[in-house]
This record gives C-alpha cells, sequence and structure tokens, in this order.
C-alpha cells in the first residue's frame, strides 16, 4: 500500500498543488485546510506523513503539531512563510522533523517527504532487526532490539529523529560525532545547509528527558567546535 500523506494549509491552491506532485510520486494524499481539521483526520486516518503550514485559522499549525506529538510519531514537515532561523529552530524543538520555506522548489519538497519517509522507515527496520542486547549507561538502559529507552527505570519517549541521534551516539559512548555526520547518519541525506542548529535543537530535546539538569548535562555531551558526544557514566548501585 503507497504511503498516505496528509497536507494542511488553509491556502487551498497550494493543498492542490502538493497533492498533484505527491500523487504523481506515487502517494496517496489527505487534504485539510486548518490545525482542528488535522487533528481529526490524523487520529481517524492512517497517515504516514503530514505536511503542516503554520499560519493557519481556528488552530494554529504549531499547536496543532505538538498535539500530534502527543498521539502519533510520524514525521511532520512545516511549511511555512517565516524563512529567520529563529522561526525554523521554534518549529523543530515543538516537534517538526523538517521546515521547508515558502516559496519552494516543488522537487526539493518531494525530495524531502521521501528522506523522511525512508528514515522512519529505515529506524524502523533497524529495531526489527537489532540484536544487540541490553546497554546500560549510568541511569540509562536502552534495548537496541525494540528501541526502547529507560532512565531510572521509567520509560522515555523520543522521536523518530530523536531516537536516530540518539541510539547513534549510545552505542559509540567516547566518540565524537560533528553535527554534518549526525545529520547525514539520522537524516540519510547530505543536509542542504548547514546543519547546526537543526541538530542543536533535537540535541536539546533529547536532554530535556533524559537528563536531571538539561543546563548541565551528564549524558549528551558538546565539544565546541567539533560536535556531540554520549559521555560514559557510572551505574548508579
Amino acid at each position: 500500500m503507497n504511503e498516505c500523506v496528509l497536507i494542511v494549509d488553509d491556502d487551498k491552491a497550494i493543498v492542490n498543488a502538493i497533492s498533484i506532485l505527491l500523487e504523481k510520486e506515487g502517494y496517496q494524499t489527505l487534504k485539510a485546510y486548518n490545525g482542528l481539521e488535522a487533528l481529526a483526520l490524523a487520529a481517524e486516518r492512517s497517515v504516514q506523513l503530514i505536511i503542516l503550514d503554520v499560519m493557519m485559522p481556528k488552530l494554529d499549525g504549531l499547536s496543532a503539531l505538538m498535539r500530534i506529538r502527543e498521539r502519533r510519531n510520524l514525521p511532520i514537515i512545516v511549511l511555512s512563510a517565516k524563512s529567520e532561523e529563529s522561526d525554523k529552530i521554534l518549529g523543530l524543538s515543538m516537534g517538526a522533523d523538517d521546515y521547508v520555506t515558502k516559496p519552494f522548489h516543488a522537487q526539493e519538497l518531494a525530495a524531502r517527504v521521501r528522506s523522511q519517509l525512508r528514515r522512519y522507515t529505515t529506524l524502523g527496520d533497524a529495531a526489527a532487526e537489532a540484536r544487540s542486547g541490553e546497554l546500560v549507561n549510568g541511569r540509562l538502559t536502552y534495548r537496541p532490539e525494540d528501541r526502547v529507552l529507560l532512565a531510572d527505570g521509567e520509560e522515555v519517549h523520543l522521536t523518530a529523529t530523536e531516537m536516530g541521534i540518539f541510539d547513534l551516539l549510545m552505542r559509540n559512548p567516547g566518540r565524537i560525532f560533528p553535527a554534518e555526520e549526525i545529520y547525514r547518519r539520522v537524516w540519510g541525506e547530505e543536509p542542504l545547509s548547514a546543519p547546526e542548529n537543526t541538530v542543536m535543537v533535537h540535541i536539546r530535546h533529547i536532554r530535556s528527558k533524559i537528563e536531571l539538569d538539561p543546563k548541565e548535562p551528564e549524558y549528551i555531551k558538546v565539544v565546541w567546535g567539533i560536535g556531540y558526544k554520549m559521555e560514559k557514566r557510572q551505574s548508579r548501585t
């Protein structure tokens, strides 16, 4: 069955144009024109990816994004006319997997859809195939075979992007990964621009979920000017 993409924008011309583009690529599409319609369709229908505009009536895109994230773990691409770096960081920090600014090139958007769907599928396949046993690092216990992460015995819920980054660092404690390498490995593609802020936002999200004090992280450390690494911690007895 072809993947289904939910397209959400209050501009019907944009929705129709994206729908035509993606259907030519072999995807099924669903259409919504505000955040409330998006929530309803995401809950009722089998959707594999969402393209979500920010400025919409009834419920804006970022609010809809947060509410969808509470229920579903699927790729979400934010579509916005706001091109400032701060707007991109805000969208990513609220749970988006990617951020595309208007006006956009049709083939670039299609490529990003393919990349996100491939990445989520790859993460799922890796979870099914991995047989590396249980990894323990201080307060953290990680089971790669089913992508389960525990902190002090409590399960931690990460998005697929966050889990991809965590998995990479957790499997390679002490190794420093530049942001560019993290992006290539987790996103599965070459970055179109400098990926430092994109990676940083997702690292910040992971820290907020696994660290006792995210401002003074014990686990995911930044090595200034180089990249990120997973610090090896003593197990607590």
